[in-house]
């Protein structure tokens, strides 16, 4: 094969032989082959699972080991089916393999790789970057390829589960971001969208804040003039927005933004990377691509990202919520009201108070992330995949505009919102009790879950749904594509 004479081919299986064999023994078992695989920096030196795939196949006598002639055997064997594969592939006969006539074999094998992936395998066969491969370097990098699979489709596959195995043997994944990366492009994401919507914020949490219906929309519904109720329907928004512009102008209406902006950026960061480091984990388990989970692993991941971001700034959130409903016309602005409003919620207990309604949180979170990231996850998968079928190419190759990216992204942040809304009205109740716009107090989530229902009926829990709607489509949009762009500016898509 390739011209080797068959004594220099018997010195290098015995040289291989005798590097593997470490321990000079004469045979190897797991530990030794793995040992061996390690001083030669092969590929599958920490994929135990497919070392033992590699020892069960060779060890044709059984025992647990590998003697010399079962290696002389099984290398004799698999050389011989990889250079069939590695000269099919070879058209020129040039006796080296260049991208184009790997790209070329794939397509014709039915094989769907993207450009990327593709570079990264070509990358990592070519091990003197030459710009082409030689079949030594094939055959030294598929050596181990299980028996009777020498196709293409088995050599991405042996690729795919040895190639990003790291020194600890766990998987790495090289297309999604690592480490700090998540925390940097979800917390842009969070600081751009968050203040481009606090003014609809404020609206919401001012709504919430009142009561009892206004006296105008209960008159006209005794009345029974449906008209009229639906006219008054949206007075509260119009009358919110003028009592909040005449308690400060502008400022009134992104009063808390500050707040926002200090605690939306590890809450964005910590659930983009609590989701992807879920996504990896279950994948591990699974056995899958990250890209690809099970709906039930996808589920759970997003709502893992969600309940741990709001347990680390919940305490800020309450905050928030709390100087908001202190704002009054005439009164303290900006840092001065913060440190008074912190200093009464320790006086009235401490750190209890910047706790309450933590249940309510988690209970609304979960699910609002869980339901959010598994529709933008499987509607961006679908018209990647519909793209990719159309321009007859990988789906990593596909590139989504922004607006696509934005109404995805709108669509399952407004669907999730408004599933998950009277469980956060209730929460926010709770964090804002006793304070100036809303003086009631509560024992807990029975007793705001029914005075609730008892004063304003089923309607009320819905009570701010409509700014709120308005807020999730550029919020939710905005985060998205500041997330996935800033993804792709650190080559990390």
């Amino acid at each position: 094969m390739n011209g080797e004479s068959y004594e220099h081919r018997e010195q290098r299986i015995q040289e291989l032989w005798q590097t593997l064999d470490t321990r000079n023994e004469g045979q190897l078992d797991l530990g030794a082959l793995k040992k061996g695989l390690r001083k030669i920096d092969h590929p599958l030196k920490n994929a135990d699972d497919l070392l033992y795939d590699v020892l069960r196949a060779v060890d044709t006598s059984g025992d647990g080991r590998i003697q010399y002639n079962e290696f002389r055997v099984f290398v004799d064997h698999a050389e011989r089916e990889l250079w069939q594969l590695f000269s099919s592939i070879d058209k020129d006969n040039s006796g080296a393999l260049d991208k184009g006539e790997l790209r070329a074999a794939f397509s014709r094998s039915g094989v769907t790789i993207s450009s990327a992936k593709l570079d990264q395998f070509f990358d990592e066969v070519d091990v003197n970057h030459d710009g082409e491969i030689s079949f030594e370097e094939w055959r030294d990098f598929l050596l181990f390829l299980p028996a009777g699979q020498s196709n293409l489709r088995a050599v991405l596959s042996y690729y795919t589960a040895t190639g990003n195995v790291n020194q600890e043997g766990d998987v790495t994944i090289n297309d999604t971001l690592q480490g700090f990366g998540y925390f940097i492009a979800g917390g842009l994401a969070g600081i751009v969208s968050r203040t481009a919507t606090a003014p609809l914020d404020r609206l919401k949490v001012y709504l919430i804040a009142q009561t009892s219906p206004k006296e105008a929309t209960i008159k006209a519904a005794k009345k029974g003039a449906p008209l009229q109720v639906i006219r008054n329907f949206g007075r509260p928004l119009v009358d919110a927005c003028k009592e909040l512009w005449a308690a400060g102008g502008m400022r009134s209406l992104f009063a808390g933004n500050g707040l926002n902006v200090i605690k939306v950026m590890p809450e964005s960061a910590i659930k983009f990377g609590a989701y992807e480091a879920a996504k990896r984990a279950f994948a591990k388990i699974d056995g899958s691509d990250p890209k690809h989970l099970q709906p039930t692993s996808q589920f759970l991941a997003g709502g893992i990202g969600g309940v741990v971001s709001q347990c680390v700034v919940y305490p800020l959130d309450t905050l928030k919520f709390r100087m908001q409903c202190e704002t009054v016309s005439g009164g303290l602005h900006g840092n001065a009201l913060i440190i008074q409003t912190a200093k009464k919620m320790w006086r009235q207990g401490k750190l209890m108070p910047y706790y309450r309604g933590l249940g309510m949180g988690l209970a609304g979170m979960f699910p609002y992330s869980a339901i959010d990231l598994f529709i933008f996850e499987n509607c961006k998968n679908f018209v990647l995949a519909r793209k990719a079928r159309q321009a007859r190419c990988h789906e990593e190759d596909v590139d989504m505009s922004n607006i696509i990216t934005g109404v995805i992204g709108a669509t399952s942040g407004a669907i999730s919102a408004t599933v998950v809304y009277p469980v956060n009205l209730l929460r926010t109740r709770l964090q804002a009790q006793g304070t100036v716009l809303h003086p009631p107090t509560y024992t807990g989530i029975v007793d705001v879950t029914r005075k609730t229902l008892q004063g304003e009926g089923v309607r009320g829990l819905f009570k701010g749904v409509t700014p709120n709607l308005l807020k999730v489509a550029p919020a939710v949009s905005i985060s998205y594509i500041v997330y996935e762009n800033s993804k792709a500016l650190m080559g990390l898509r």
